[in-house]
């Protein structure tokens, strides 16, 4: 029996999104965040310290370590990749910002492969829009593109994405594994080298960045799904379309692969966290998920539900399928995970993708509520910002910079042309799309992500450019380095107890100074500890003399307290 689609689209709504357009909003997505700013903590920094420590070359490529500790996350390939860049970056560029630069390149990987994945899902023939009787509905190629481009900005316009994204930590390099699996399973039925090619580097990636077990299961769960579609490629170009039942055998393979090599080097490890029976955590939990997947969650539950019919029918929806199960796999793994909010990044491309399918359902005053709903949001986030950044700027308006210093005290606030300069021609673009918008022109059914997406990329081009400074002085270590350089030569040795991955990776490689465990044969003059931890029997306060406090703004769990060893008595002070 053949279900009905729910999506009634004619050839007039699926304009393309002009490609120009759709590069230069993800590059103004991706650049920001990458350039300019400093290691924030926690994760950012510890992960960085990794990748230093690598580049050195003091310490195992398959057992990282930064003073002894071992990274927090099993992985590896991340902490590879940013110390090769370190490697190979030259001298005058700085390490942090070198590092960074593999990542930069996995988030736009990540992009280009939400967009395709989303493009040969909507090219299943239970993907399509109705036939009209006397033809004029859309053809499968340009409905195709236009729910792909639906699908990028769908992604662009998660609220969860922006930081995390942008960090050089093991979740970030998982995302954009994640979706170059979703890429090779999704494309598998129309093509056959370059997603098994980048189907084995996304199951491996996945491996060797930490998440053995999601690669399990996302390799299995796709070629599974796989196995059950009977329904062919509708597109007559697809290569070999006859036989997909082999291919999905290779990435099943290959997946099998991957779980082998994490059991060779020891990436298997167990860090099931389940949720305590308290409504605390569970609202905690509903909240994250709420906002960190907003908008894409509302408007996937509206796909499942526009399209429910076709779960009935004993033909497989792969366009549901698929993303559907990287998404339950991606919130199973939140809820019994520590790390809830990480875990949930692997799950905005398929959500994303999920969430583009009910695009061609959406009626017009659900799409006008979208965008006035997002207008009022973005455009109120924007003034905000610009207002805050004036009275950091001037002193004007009085209660605004009042707040500043009460939450930053001690912050200057400086001034950059170039920064100032970005954030205006990304306020006047707003504006344009705004009156685009709203304008009288031919429909297009990824209209109605266009501003949700344009302003998750405005609020964060402007939180990277005129509040920058403020970030980088209460989200970095950036305060307790400058402090630690004041007061301590680089050569000094300092013996240290208690303290964090990332306060070592600060003061080592941003402070550069010489950092040793308690005890150590140097005989330090300088001891720092941890103000949240007291000093246990490996030191003895006897020997030290308190001097001074390394305090960090936001958090007391990041002040250090300085110690400077006392000098022996001579003869004469002891007569």
């Amino acid at each position: 029996m053949k279900h009905a689609s729910p999506a009634i689209v004619a050839q007039s709504a699926v304009r393309r999104l002009p490609r120009w357009a759709l590069m230069l909003f993800c590059l103004a997505y991706v650049m920001p965040g990458f350039i300019g700013r400093e290691p924030w903590k926690a994760a950012d920094m510890a992960e960085f310290g990794y990748m230093a420590e690598l580049a050195l070359g003091g310490v195992s490529w398959l057992r990282p370590q930064l003073m002894g500790l071992a990274p927090e996350v099993d992985g590896l390939l991340p902490y590879w990749l940013g110390a090769w860049a370190i490697q190979l970056a030259p001298s005058a560029l700085a390490s942090d910002l070198a590092s960074r630069i593999p990542f930069g390149l996995l988030l736009g990987l990540a992009m280009w492969a939400t967009w395709w994945g989303t493009y040969f899902l909507a090219l299943s023939p239970k993907a399509q829009p109705v036939a009209f009787a006397f033809g004029g509905e859309a053809s499968p190629i340009d409905y195709a593109r236009a729910i792909a481009d639906g699908g990028l900005l769908a992604l662009i316009a998660c609220l969860g994405l922006a930081q995390l994204s942008h960090e050089t930590t093991p979740a970030q390099a998982q995302l954009s594994f994640a979706a170059l699996t979703f890429y090779a399973f999704a494309a598998l039925p129309y093509r056959t080298a370059l997603p098994i090619l980048l189907g084995t580097i996304g199951l491996a990636g996945l491996t060797l960045s930490g998440a053995p077990s999601l690669s399990v299961l996302l390799g299995l769960g796709g070629a599974l799904l796989g196995l059950l579609d009977r329904s062919g490629p509708i597109n007559p170009e697809a290569d070999n379309p006859s036989n997909p039942k082999r291919k999905l055998m290779v990435l099943a393979g290959v997946t099998l692969l991957a779980a082998g090599l994490a059991t060779l080097l020891d990436l298997w490890q167990w860090r099931i966290a389940l949720p305590q029976a308290q409504w605390l955590v569970w609202r905690n939990l509903g909240r994250l998920l709420l906002w960190f997947t907003w908008p894409a969650w509302p408007l996937a539950l509206w796909s499942l539900w526009r399209w429910r019919q076709q779960f009935s029918s004993r033909e497989l929806s792969r366009h549901l399928a698929l993303p559907l199960w990287f998404v339950l796999v991606a919130l199973f793994t939140t809820l019994l995970t520590s790390a809830s909010h990480r875990s949930l990044l692997l799950a905005l491309p398929a959500l994303a993708a999920l969430a583009a399918f009910a695009l061609p359902t959406l009626q017009r005053s659900v799409a006008a509520l979208i965008d006035w709903f997002t207008l009022l949001f973005f455009s109120g986030c924007a003034i905000i910002m610009w207002v805050v950044w004036l009275a950091m700027q001037t002193g004007f308006p009085a209660k605004p910079a009042a707040n500043v210093l009460r939450l930053a005290p001690g912050f200057i606030a400086s001034f950059s042309l170039l920064s100032l300069l970005l954030a205006l021609m990304a306020t006047l673009a707003w504006a344009w799309l705004v009156l685009w918008r709203v304008g009288r022109h031919r429909s297009a059914i990824w209209k109605s992500l266009v501003l949700p997406a344009a302003g998750a990329a405005l609020c964060w081009l402007l939180l990277m450019t005129l509040w920058l400074p403020l970030l980088n002085y209460v989200r970095s270590y950036a305060p307790i380095v400058n402090q630690a350089r004041s007061l301590l030569q680089k050569s000094d040795c300092i013996e240290v107890q208690g303290l964090t991955r990332a306060q070592i990776a600060a003061l080592r490689y941003q402070a550069q100074l010489q950092l040793q465990p308690v005890g150590a044969p140097a005989h330090c003059p300088w001891l720092l500890l941890s103000s949240e931890q007291r000093a246990d029997r490996a030191v003895d306060l006897e020997q030290w003399l308190w001097h001074s406090s390394l305090r960090r703004v936001g958090e007391r769990s990041d002040n250090m307290q300085l110690y400077q060893r006392r000098k022996p008595l001579s003869l004469r002070e002891v007569l």
